[in-house]
C-alpha cells in the first residue's frame, strides 16, 4: 500500500473568505460615506461586525481554532455502524475529508465520493483526488460529479451511505425530504446509513418525530434521530441557526 505523503491535504473551510471580505468592503464604503452622512456610521459598524463574526467562525472551524469543522464531520463517522465490507457512498463529499476518513478506517472498503462542486465552493474533484493521494488511500477511493437529487446508481447498490451537511444546499429540490429518500434508495436492504444536516430547521424538515415517521413509511427498517447540535465541543457562537445550531443526525438500517 502506498504510504501517505509528507504533503498536507487541503480540506478547506466551510466559511468562505468571501463571507469575510464582502461585508468588510461594504463596511469601508459606508465608512467613507459617513464623512458626509454621519448616520451611515451605524451601517458601517453593522457590516464590520458581520465580517468579524465570519472571520472568527472561520478560525473556530480551522485546525488552529479548535478544529470544529473536522469534529462535526467526525460525528458521522463515529455514529456509523458498519462492518466495513463492501462499498460505501459519501454524498456531497466536498473536499473529501469524510470520504478519506472512511477509507482510512475501513481498509477493506471501496469508497465513492460524489459532489456537484459548484462555483461557490473552493472544492473540486481534483482537490479530492489530490487529498486522497496525499493520505495514501487513492487506490480505494473514487470521485465523480453528480447531484444528490439524482444519484447515478442503481437501487440497493451500496452497503452503507453517509452524507454531511449537504441536503439543505441542494438547489432545485423544494422538498428536501426527497433528497433523504433518494439517498436511501441506493442503500442495500440491511445496509447502514448516517445523514447529518440542518434537520432541526423546522421550516425545511418539520418536527424531527414527523420526519422519522415519514422515513419509516418508506419501509426503512430502523431509523433514529440524534441532536448533534448540542455537542459540547461546538462553541455557543457557532450554535446560531445559519451556522451549526440546527444540525441533527438521522441514522439507521434499511
Amino acid at each position: 500500500m502506498k504510504q501517505p505523503s509528507a504533503e498536507k491535504p487541503n480540506y478547506g473551510n466551510w466559511i468562505s473568505t468571501r463571507l469575510i471580505y464582502a461585508p468588510g468592503v461594504v463596511s469601508l464604503i459606508f465608512l467613507g460615506l459617513a464623512i458626509m452622512f454621519p448616520f451611515l456610521m451605524a451601517v458601517a459598524a453593522l457590516f464590520l461586525c458581520v465580517s468579524l463574526y465570519f472571520a472568527y467562525a472561520r478560525y473556530l472551524f480551522s485546525p488552529q481554532g479548535g478544529n470544529v469543522q473536522d469534529r462535526v464531520c467526525g460525528l458521522v463517522l463515529s455514529n456509523l455502524v458498519w462492518n466495513g465490507e463492501g462499498q460505501i457512498l459519501d454524498i456531497g463529499c466536498g473536499s473529501a475529508s469524510l470520504t478519506i476518513e472512511l477509507a482510512k478506517k475501513y481498509k477493506a472498503a471501496q469508497v465513492i465520493g460524489i459532489d456537484y462542486w459548484g462555483e461557490q465552493w473552493e472544492y473540486s474533484k481534483k482537490v479530492c483526488e489530490k487529498n486522497a493521494e496525499i493520505e495514501g488511500v487513492a487506490q480505494r477511493v473514487t470521485f465523480q460529479k453528480a447531484s444528490a437529487a439524482a444519484l447515478p446508481f442503481a437501487d440497493n447498490h451500496f452497503d452503507a451511505v453517509v452524507s454531511n451537511l449537504v441536503f439543505h444546499e441542494v438547489s432545485g429540490v423544494k422538498d428536501k425530504k426527497e433528497l433523504i429518500r433518494e439517498a436511501l434508495r441506493v442503500v442495500k436492504p440491511g445496509g447502514s446509513f448516517v445523514f447529518q444536516d440542518l434537520f432541526l430547521w423546522k421550516q425545511i424538515y418539520g418536527e424531527p418525530d414527523k420526519l422519522l415517521e415519514t422515513i419509516r413509511s418508506w419501509g426503512i427498517k430502523k431509523v433514529v434521530f440524534i441532536y448533534t447540535s448540542s455537542s459540547a465541543f461546538i462553541p455557543a457562537v457557532l450554535k446560531l441557526p445559519f451556522m451549526v445550531g440546527t444540525i441533527g443526525m438521522i441514522l439507521g438500517e434499511k
